[in-house]
């Protein structure tokens, strides 16, 4: 087959390198340049989602816990193994019988993955690790381990092995049009037929078949994901409890630095990204909520953003699925959603919904 896939994140390149691996002749096209948006700005983590099991989406846990490991054996070099510790204060928060209980079922479904199961730690041996967290009320933590990865570095590597595979990259190339029947698509410098389109654009995916004339079934909540960096360097993650809230807040490793986020508000514009005002102090306020360092906002070294496509299903962004969707239209097939992590997984699903 001819197969021409639109969007140079992760998801794009992984499924052009699938295609290409089956020796079919590929060809991607990139609006701007490959890894460049949503990709590359994630929170650096490849994780099964621990809170997903929270809304019961345990096959996705379990499915995001294989990839973890495969990215991990693939390129030990960008993804490695990372222990982290989820605080358990007072009342505050999930209690330690729920978080356990869900650490146990977060072991049960990566048997087989090779990375250590969880442990209680007591406060002493979690204030040894953390100095500066605060120590009133604290009981002690739960250690579970996930990975983290360099997502820019990784998702080059992807596209090396999809280039050796064959791929041909376009970068600065947005696509114009799409006729799903034909199967012709037109960039400002070509027009081209092909026996498959696959629409990977991530944010941009609705827009790109709004932009076509093209209806859909699906519609996306475009959720933004904030991001800080501040100095001091950690060996292992934090897992907040963000008070009053079901959300979780990383505190990682990141290089010599430290990286906290993310946030979850929605945006209408997938081309305008970046923290916002509030979202910074809300960060640094949920840190110091937990941290003695006393940080501010003169302490951020610097920050990002980035948009995370979701199928819009709950007006509650965090109990909405990450669960992807692939619709087929003609010779067209549009893919909503998606997770870095299972983006080799999404990418074979999609190879199948090409051949039936």
């Amino acid at each position: 087959m001819k197969v021409a896939v639109i969007g140079g994140g992760i998801n794009g390149v992984m499924t052009a390198w699938a295609f290409a691996r089956r020796g079919d002749v590929v060809d991607l096209y990139e609006r701007g340049s490959l890894m460049s948006a949503t990709s590359r700005a994630s929170t650096k983590m490849l994780h099964g989602g621990l809170r997903y099991l929270e809304h019961g989406h345990l096959a996705l846990v379990r499915e995001a816990l294989l990839e973890r490991s495969w990215w991990v054996k693939q390129a030990p070099h960008l993804a490695t193994p990372l222990e982290l510790l989820i605080p358990v204060f007072g009342n505050d928060g999930r209690s330690r019988w729920i978080v356990g209980s869900g650490l146990k079922l977060y072991d049960l479904l990566a048997r087989g993955s090779g990375f250590p199961t969880s442990r209680w730690y007591p406060a002493d041996e979690v204030v040894k690790r953390f100095p500066v967290l605060r120590r009133e009320r604290l009981k002690g933590a739960y250690g579970y381990w996930d990975a983290r990865m360099d997502d820019y570095r990784l998702g080059l590597w992807a596209v090396a092995r999809a280039s050796a595979a064959g791929v041909r990259m376009h970068e600065q190339t947005p696509v114009l049009a799409i006729d799903p029947e034909s199967g012709r698509i037109r960039t400002p410098l070509l027009a081209d037929t092909y026996d498959r389109i696959v629409n990977a654009a991530g944010p941009w995916a609705s827009s790109l078949l709004a932009q076509c004339g093209i209806g859909s079934a699906y519609r996306l909540d475009l959720v933004r994901g904030s991001h800080i960096v501040i100095g001091g360097r950690l060996d292992r993650g934090c897992v907040l409890q963000a008070p009053g809230e079901k959300r979780i807040l990383f505190v990682l490793p990141h290089g010599e630095h430290t990286l906290i986020g993310t946030t979850e508000v929605g945006q209408s514009n997938p081309d305008d990204c970046a923290p916002s005002n509030e979202e910074l102090d809300y960060l640094v306020g949920n840190y110091n909520r937990f941290f003695s360092s006393g940080l501010s906002r003169q302490g951020i070294v610097s920050s990002f953003a980035g948009i995370r496509p979701i199928v819009a299903s709950k007006p509650d962004f965090s109990a909405a699925s990450r669960e992807s969707v692939i619709e087929r239209q003609g010779k067209l097939i549009n893919v909503f959603g998606g997770k870095w992590t299972t983006s080799r997984a999404l990418a074979d699903a999609v190879v199948k919904a090409s051949l039936q």
